[in-house]
Order: structure tokens, then C-alpha cells, then sequence
């Protein structure tokens, strides 16, 4: 997956939404707004591992919930972390890749050719 390329898909569907409901891309709502989400992946999470209601959801329906709010956390990363200019991709490999040695040991190879 092109992290770049994702941010730059998700970053246009963000823009429609905040055009057609009259909304504020401002810090705030990208940080707020991850909140929510990470809020209703929670719940999704509850749901599904039984501690919570299940609302009369099947199983199917409750991972499908699941999976829809896992994705809406991961696109609101990618635009909070667009809108702080942040290198996510650099970030990600800084703080946990190079803890990974067959990711240290491919960087050496790269750097060695």
C-alpha cells in the first residue's frame, strides 16, 4: 500500500465531506475528529467481543463494523498527520521499524548497492 498515494485519495473524500456539511477542516476537528472515531471503534470493538449490546447485529454485520471503523481511524491518522505535514511512512520506520532487524538488515543492503 502507498501511503502517499491513500492520504491523497483519503485527503480528497475529506474535502466533498466538509464541503457538502459545511465544515471546518481546522486542528481542532482533525485531532476531535480522530477522537470520534477511535470512539466508535471502540464501541464497534465492544460490540463484537460481546461487551457490549450487539443491537441485533449478526456477527457478520458486527465485523463489518469492525472493519468500517478500523478504516475511518486509519484515514483520519492520514489526515491529521497530512495537515501536520508530518512524513508518516519516515515516522512509522523511526519509531518501529528500526527496531525490526530484517528491516535494519534490507536497509543496509539498499544503502550498500
Amino acid at each position: 500500500m502507498d501511503v502517499d498515494r491513500l492520504s491523497d485519495e483519503v485527503e480528497v473524500v475529506s474535502q466533498i465531506y466538509a464541503l457538502r456539511y459545511g465544515i471546518e477542516r481546522d486542528p481542532t476537528w482533525f485531532l476531535l475528529k480522530l477522537q470520534e472515531e477511535v470512539g466508535e471503534l471502540t464501541q464497534a470493538f465492544l460490540m463484537l467481543s460481546g461487551g457490549s449490546r450487539g443491537r441485533g447485529n449478526t456477527p457478520e454485520q458486527l465485523q463489518q463494523a469492525l472493519r468500517t471503523e478500523l478504516a475511518d481511524v486509519l484515514s483520519q491518522v492520514l489526515l491529521l498527520t497530512r495537515h501536520h505535514d508530518v512524513d508518516l511512512q519516515a515516522a512509522v520506520e523511526e519509531k518501529w521499524l528500526r527496531r525490526n532487524p530484517d528491516w535494519m538488515l534490507r536497509q543496509t543492503n539498499d544503502e550498500n548497492r
